[in-house]
């Protein structure tokens, strides 16, 4: 607060004190209006430092990542960072697959600096250590950053990564991110600013060692696809996304695939009245024994093939809400779900389904029974 006398207009207008040397110490941005006496007691402002301190986040705009090298790893190159900034790439099927052409290379250069324990090197995307053991890496980034597909992808040494200092206020793009991270165990997400992205497709796909990602609490109101976006991260047991806004998604498919050992999977606020494909969605997650699907609207889905395909702990699944006029595929839908007893499938709509064999394969628990069902298709295939 100030008591400057301002007259309307004044918003942008530096604060300047007497007791500082006449140096600035705000800048006024309005006036607080007593509605009671209507009389403008005083002035507001922002301070000069919680402006600086914004404006040194902005140039400050870094990545640290600890990577460990073993013996093994000694003069091979090792894969530091990927490419990012609509990121396209061109193989010359005569050299190693390595040797990729890169057609953003010049921008991508000209827009990240690199230092390897706290030493400058030259722009690359792979780099040649020379003794093993732990080294830090450090991505400082010039310009703001729309589009970092790939950015991590692969990077298969890497063991952690710090993203604090790290600004995704303008990204657009954030699939494939961390993709094949394969000895990245833990991941912190506290600051990450997701309120304009619109791509989450395989982010974390093959993080097969992560046991924690972090703060997951992103902003996910504007994302229209989720494909794969957990995919083969193998060793995570928990997972509650409730806080996803996902009203715009179009794809799920794959979207938990192969998540071995996940045995608490929380996405009981999910809103799926938009999303087309669920191929695969939960396929394999083998140790999944409850699932909560009562809140999901399958209106305009048309795939569900191997939607639930060897989710062998499972004992229940209440799908009585679904809505399947849509759907096209269903083939291999259950298959291997082992310890199903029973299944509510009153609902089903099979009018569209064009494939649809082995559906209940091996599910060795699942008397015909048990399935409830009007659905003169399904009868016929269990």
């Amino acid at each position: 607060m100030h008591t400057c006398s301002t007259e309307e207009g004044s918003s942008g207008s530096p604060i300047i004190s007497r007791n500082s040397h006449y140096s600035i110490i705000g800048l006024h941005y309005g006036s607080f209006y007593n509605k009671v006496n209507k009389e403008y007691p005083f002035n507001l402002s922002t301070s000069i430092i919680s402006i600086l301190n914004d404006i040194k986040l902005s140039i400050n705009n870094s990545i640290i990542s600890e990577i460990y090298i073993s013996e093994e790893d000694i003069n091979r190159e090792i894969r530091i960072i990927n490419s990012f900034e609509n990121h396209q790439r061109e193989y010359n099927l005569k050299i190693k697959e390595k040797d990729y052409i890169y057609k953003n290379e010049k921008k991508i250069k000209e827009n990240c600096e690199i230092t390897i324990n706290n030493k400058k090197i030259e722009f690359a995307y792979y780099y040649k250590f020379k003794t093993k053991g732990k080294y830090i890496i450090k991505y400082s980034f010039l310009n703001k950053l729309e589009n970092i597909n790939y950015i991590f992808a692969e990077c298969d040494s890497l063991t952690n990564l710090n993203l604090s200092k790290f600004i995704t206020k303008y990204v657009t793009n954030m699939g494939w991110m961390f993709s094949k991270c394969k000895a990245l165990t833990d991941l912190n997400l506290l600051n990450f600013n997701t309120k304009n992205v619109t791509y989450m497709g395989w982010m974390f796909n093959g993080c097969k060692s992560i046991t924690n990602i972090r703060n997951l609490n992103f902003n996910t109101e504007k994302v229209t696809n989720m494909e794969g976006m957990f995919r083969k991260c193998k060793s995570l047991t928990n997972l509650n996304l409730s806080n996803f806004n996902t009203e715009k998604v179009t794809n799920m498919g794959f979207m938990f695939r192969k998540c071995e050992s996940l045995t608490h999977l929380n996405i009981s606020n999910f809103n799926t009245k938009n999303v087309i494909n669920m191929e695969c969605m939960f396929s394999e997650c083998t140790s999944l024994n409850d699932l909560n699907l009562s809140n999901f609207n399958t209106q305009n889905v048309n795939n569900m093939r191997l939607m639930f395909n060897k989710c062998e702990a499972l004992t229940n699944l209440n799908l009585s809400n679904f809505n399947t006029e849509n759907v096209t595929n269903m083939i291999a839908m259950f298959y291997g779900c082992k310890k199903l007893t029973n299944l509510n499938l009153l609902n089903f709509n099979t009018q569209n389904v064009t494939f649809m064999f082995e559906m209940f394969f091996e599910c060795e628990s699942l008397s015909k029974e048990k399935i409830i069902t009007n659905d003169k298709k399904i009868i016929e295939n269990i």
